[in-house]
């Protein structure tokens, strides 16, 4: 009883801090699911028209993107139930001994992982679309200039060259 008077304004100055963290929280977490989401249904270098598969699912940079993707996506999600957790929690006492505490660190580890994926997600999506092209582009060059053994030119095919460019030497 006697800690409860004491400090009635304490509670009161973290109920405002803790609201306005979460709500701060809460908006970035939405705006990562939003980005993630769109991410998600609009892959990097477009479906194939005739079967709907995306261009780049053989590439395991696409691969990366996908799983990046999706773990942005869970993780920030997570994070944003557990803001919004914290804005609809009762601010007594109790509760900021130990549950909302672990709540808020839940929320920010989530939103943390959330945005690394998203990073990595986005690092892959550049590979993708800019340098996945140039790489097979060189593999390519290198079976065509460079009139080498066999290994080099079944190392380029291996490495995803495009067939129709290359000259295998006998």
């Amino acid at each position: 009883m006697v800690f409860t008077r004491e400090h009635r304004e304490l509670v009161t100055e973290g109920e405002k801090w803790i609201k306005a963290t979460a709500e701060s929280y809460t908006i970035t977490a939405a705006l990562i699911i939003t980005i993630v989401f769109a991410a998600a249904i609009t892959v990097p270098g477009g479906n194939n028209q005739d079967t709907g598969i995306p261009t780049f699912s053989n590439n395991k940079a696409f691969t990366i993107f996908a799983i990046s993707d999706a773990i942005s996506l869970f993780t920030s999600t997570t994070s944003l139930l557990m803001f919004l957790s914290i804005l609809t929690a009762r601010f007594s006492e109790e509760y900021f001994l130990f549950n909302l505490p672990t709540k808020l660190i839940i929320g920010l580890a989530t939103l943390f992982i959330s945005t690394t994926a998203m990073i990595v997600a986005f690092g892959a999506t550049l590979f993708l679309v800019f340098l996945s092209k140039q790489l097979m582009d060189s593999y390519s060059n290198i079976c065509i200039d460079m009139p080498t053994d066999h290994l080099l030119c079944d190392f380029a095919v291996s490495a995803h060259c495009r067939p129709h460019k290359f000259h295998i030497w006998s």
